[in-house]
């Protein structure tokens, strides 16, 4: 027979599960804090002193965000609209490409090899092309870059998730005399969703690098990889880190969201994941 007291806030059997689950969240990312601000100490009294330092200390970044804010955010933005956008034309590429490569044979002998080929050429060679192509002002060369990088794994990942389906579940909508349309849906797509996710967090960091690498070869001044090129090139190092953790916070805050829909979307998967480990 239960008590109040073991419905009650913070005691009994509820209270102690709780404070077990604050207590495991603490043992998990205590370490990883230590060491993140134990990086940051000694990079601070590493890099201080007078001069001007490649690797600035964190304390002159900071000063360069406050310095140069209006630019960087301005910047920002118009990389992460690249970086998105290219994201955005890879995955819809990808899974256009994998649906059809993992419904015809013949489709699949075609295109797997030209994907696989198109990864292996430089993202440094592609650059000035897409810029001569769609011109050096427009965001789109930048988002064809980002697109490129970002295709292959998606492609990939979502082509292994419709074709390696368990063949006990094959059999079982086949008895059920199930159509292709229904097999898909309801087995194959469901099946391929991990994949998805899996290679759209890895297609989060490479749409910005893609977009950033763009931007080295050309482009109008307000964007994250003219501003890293232009200060560094004039010295301004602080700056042109700024810029760098721009991008790479713009990453992982996209990584983040795509972690968070992943959880939305198959919760399933999580809790699968963890009765594994």
């Amino acid at each position: 027979m239960t008590t109040l007291a073991e419905h009650a806030p913070g005691t009994g059997r509820g209270g102690l599960l709780s404070a077990a689950r604050v207590a495991a969240r603490v043992r998990r990312y205590l370490p990883a804090i230590l060491v993140f601000l134990a990086t940051i100490v000694i990079w601070e009294i590493g890099t201080a002193g007078p001069g001007r330092h490649v690797l600035p200390p964190p304390s002159a970044i900071a000063g360069a965000f406050a310095e140069d804010g209006a630019v960087l955010r301005k910047s920002a933005l118009a990389t992460f609209y690249e970086s998105l956008g290219g994201l955005a034309l890879g995955t819809l590429l990808g899974v256009l490409v994998s649906l059809a490569t993992s419904r015809w044979a013949a489709v699949r002998g075609v295109l797997l090899p030209v994907a696989i080929a198109s990864s292996a050429i430089p993202i440094v060679a592609i650059a000035p092309i897409l810029n001569n192509w769609f011109g050096v002002l427009n965001p789109l060369s930048k988002m064809g870059m980002a697109a490129l990088l970002v295709f292959f794994p998606v492609m990939i990942n979502v082509t292994r998730g419709l074709v390696e389906v368990p063949p006990a579940a094959l059999e079982l909508m086949r008895s059920y005399a199930s159509s292709d349309r229904e097999v898909l849906f309801k087995v194959r797509v469901p099946n391929m969703l991990p994949f998805f996710f899996t290679a759209l967090k890895v297609g989060t960091t490479l749409a910005f690098i893609g977009a950033i690498v763009g931007e080295f070869f050309g482009g109008t001044s307000d964007v994250l990889g003219r501003v890293v090129l232009q200060s560094l090139s004039s010295g301004r190092f602080p700056t042109a880190w700024a810029g760098i953790f721009l991008g790479a916070a713009g990453a992982i805050v996209s990584y983040l969201l795509v972690a968070l829909a992943e959880r939305l979307v198959i919760p399933w998967y999580g809790s699968l994941v963890g009765s594994q480990d």
